[in-house]
């Protein structure tokens, strides 16, 4: 399709690429994590720049999302980050994709749809995050031999952190917790892989980084929580931008877009730009969020429509053409997803996978 709009988002490859080397630790495996499209940026351009870098899993969310990096051509492991869905078991096996297990009607299922070839698999124990995993991870020793007994393999064992970013007694109690189940396996001969470190673990936290880490949202230079990705030296992937469409220089004292929310404190240069909340360029960010242009931060003047946005500029004269920067880098000033997701209340992730589909995603590097 030829796109005419020139709202877009770059994706710098290299940046996956310094990325995954800067955080995968000398001597364990490094999972991608590429939910949601890869946060936004594109799973398989993702996938492969990651694999190039030293990521020698992928981790996804659905089995949809697995087959379609099957179908574009990555053959690296990739693990479903929950279980198959009843009924997906056939098509996701023959996909080639690792079921996690935590309860006995998905094991029923899959050992129901296994062939002649052995298939491993990755038990997941719920430790406290309580959205998924098996519980209480006591039971993790029965239901690792039923595992064994349907004549699957144990593959991988792991848990799921739920505030590595701003609990360390929580965290180290989540990960003796794993550890303790381990040990039990391990004493009636069963070795699986081990892994718990999502992107703020693995910065944080050395000893939780086990056989493999999982990073998703530090791999795409956002912040995982506490400024601790900046810090490390991650660089974010994506800068989304469009241009002026329009300009209008109105009088102090008018009223901007819907609702009148917005009054204009002198005369003012109003830019136009054609990027609304169809986009993903969320409403909450009316008359709260900055863009770039010329080098320089102004501010959204009122309510974010749903295919524009208007910039109230001041007296900084602007044009129709001129690059507008809504993520990204322009001059000597930058806005990320993180100053964004801040005003609302949110995260980073959220900003960047709420990017719809109909903003054209364009690859450098």
């Amino acid at each position: 399709m030829t796109y005419f709009r020139p709202t877009v988002v770059e994706v710098d490859l290299e940046a996956i690429r310094h990325n995954v080397r800067l955080l995968k630790p000398e001597g364990v495996r490094l999972m991608a994590v590429l939910k949601a499209d890869g946060y936004g940026h594109g799973d398989v351009p993702v996938a492969r720049a990651a694999l190039e870098a030293g990521a020698t899993w992928l981790g996804v969310a659905l089995v949809e999302e697995g087959i379609q990096l099957r179908n574009a051509g990555i053959d690296a492991r990739i693990l479903v980050l929950s279980e198959f869905p009843p009924g997906s078991e056939k098509e996701a096996l023959a996909a080639s994709l690792t079921p996690t297990l935590y309860t006995r009607e998905g094991l029923d299922a899959l050992a129901k749809a296994v062939g002649p070839e052995p298939v491993g698999v990755h038990l997941k124990v719920d430790t406290g995050m309580h959205r998924a995993g098996l519980w209480p991870p006591e039971d993790a020793r029965d239901f690792a031999q039923e595992i064994l007994q349907r004549g699957l393999l144990l593959e991988g064992l792991y848990t799921h952190f739920a505030c590595a970013d701003e609990d360390a007694s929580g965290t180290t109690k989540q990960l003796r917790w794993l550890l303790a189940v381990a040990d039990r396996l391990r004493a009636d001969g069963v070795h699986p892989m081990l892994h718990a470190a999502n992107s703020a673990a693995t910065i944080l936290y050395p000893e939780t980084r086990l056989d493999m880490v999982r990073t998703g949202a530090a791999m795409y230079g956002i912040d995982p929580g506490g400024g601790i990705g900046p810090r490390r030296g991650v660089k974010p992937a994506l800068t989304w931008k469009s241009t002026v469409a329009m300009v209008r220089y109105l009088p102090a004292g008018e009223r901007i877009s819907y609702g009148w929310r917005y009054t204009l404190e002198r005369d003012s240069y109003v830019a136009n730009v054609p990027v609304g909340y169809e986009d993903g360029y969320l409403r909450s960010l009316s008359s709260r969020a900055d863009v770039l242009i010329r080098g320089k931060r102004h501010r959204v003047a009122g309510t974010v429509t749903m295919d524009q946005i208007l910039v109230d500029c001041g007296q900084d004269e602007v044009a129709v053409g001129d690059e507008v920067v809504l993520i990204g880098k322009q001059g000597d000033h930058r806005i990320t997803a993180d100053e964004l997701a801040a005003l609302i209340g949110t995260i980073g992730y959220e900003i960047v996978t709420a990017i719809s589909e109909r903003v054209p995603r364009e690859y450098r590097g």
